[in-house]
């Protein structure tokens, strides 16, 4: 210090007293966000939303809506909105019940190129391996839900689990002949569907369910056909009165659909029998205080549904502490 001149001097002593007064300055800042999971406590059950990642959604697939009526409540909601679409998240969740660990559908994994296939790594981020996960349910077979099901190299991710499939969209995805009379543009989801869960198939742990098959750790199916044939929703009772409801696809663009339901998305398979599940169980939601989880609804997707004159309005969960 003796050595140094007087302005050198009080420039070394003002970055001492930086460091000092912001032990972090001199280190460096972490933009990554945080890991991509949620635990929440829903009666006795414990749920963890798993993110897979986001999507973005063209508006105009929203088949039914007037633009101006589109464009204002995504604005009224702040949906971020990008050259590329509508950003849309892809979810999953894991829930803990009766002894059992059940995951409700694996998300994309690399069907959808990038962005996606953050399941299984914040699984683990999470604390659970896959081999811990005892069953998977399926809400259907579209790639975001099941393609999480197997790695790069085709082998199955969750080696002691058993994935259940609705019988009437094994019926139809699972298929060649149905792929043959498909429009060209969707028979690569058929592809996808039989190639991802062959190695269940190959070790006899797929197991395809109809409206009264029982289901592990006391999940109940509920029809909600129409964005596919056979699209199922799970409930689940979670004791201490509460109802959990996992649907997969009842809803694609929360800002547009909550409250507009007759509002339908392109890729629907039956629209109005999409618009008919979708009111079904909004009412049913809404008047009975369930907790929903929802494969597209904003991370983590679990809250409630509210009805608001003729349409209905989506309440994310609060912030809980770790159940």
């Amino acid at each position: 210090m003796k050595n140094l001149v007087p302005l050198q001097r009080l420039a070394l002593a003002a970055l001492t007293a930086t460091a000092c007064l912001h032990p972090l300055a001199a280190q460096a800042q972490n933009h990554a966000q945080v890991p991509g999971y949620y635990h929440q406590s829903v009666g006795e059950v414990r749920v963890t939303a798993l993110f897979d990642g986001i999507v973005p959604l063209g508006r105009e697939l929203l088949v039914g809506a007037e633009p101006a009526q589109v464009d204002a409540l995504l604005k009224s909601r702040f949906v971020p909105e990008t050259a590329q679409g509508v950003q849309t998240a892809v979810n999953a969740y894991l829930v803990e019940h009766a002894g059992q660990t059940i995951l409700v559908d694996a998300g994309a994994a690399q069907c959808f190129g990038p962005g996606l296939g953050q399941i299984a790594s914040n699984l683990q981020r999470a604390g659970y391996a896959p081999e811990r996960v005892d069953a998977v349910l399926l809400t259907h077979a579209h790639p975001d839900h099941l393609c999480g099901l197997t790695d790069a190299d085709g082998k199955a991710v969750f080696s002691k689990a058993t994935v259940w499939l609705s019988q009437q969209d094994a019926d139809v995805w699972l298929s060649e002949k149905a792929e043959a009379q498909a429009p060209e543009a969707m028979r690569s989801t058929f592809q996808v569907a039989r190639r991802t869960l062959a190695p269940y198939q190959a070790q006899q742990r797929l197991r395809l369910f109809g409206a009264d098959t029982p289901l592990p750790a006391g999940f109940a199916a509920t029809a909600t056909p129409g964005h596919t044939p056979g699209h199922t929703s799970f409930r689940l009772d979670a004791g201490a009165g509460q109802t959990l409801f996992i649907w997969g696809d009842v809803v694609h663009f929360h800002a547009v659909q909550f409250a507009q339901p007759k509002v339908a998305v392109e890729f629907d398979w039956d629209k109005p029998q999409a618009i008919a599940s979708r009111q079904n169980v909004l009412r049913h939601a809404a008047s009975q205080g369930w907790w929903v989880a929802g494969a597209h609804l904003p991370f983590p997707g679990i809250g409630h549904v509210a009805q608001r004159g003729e349409g209905y309005e989506w309440i994310p969960t609060e912030f809980l502490p770790a159940p």
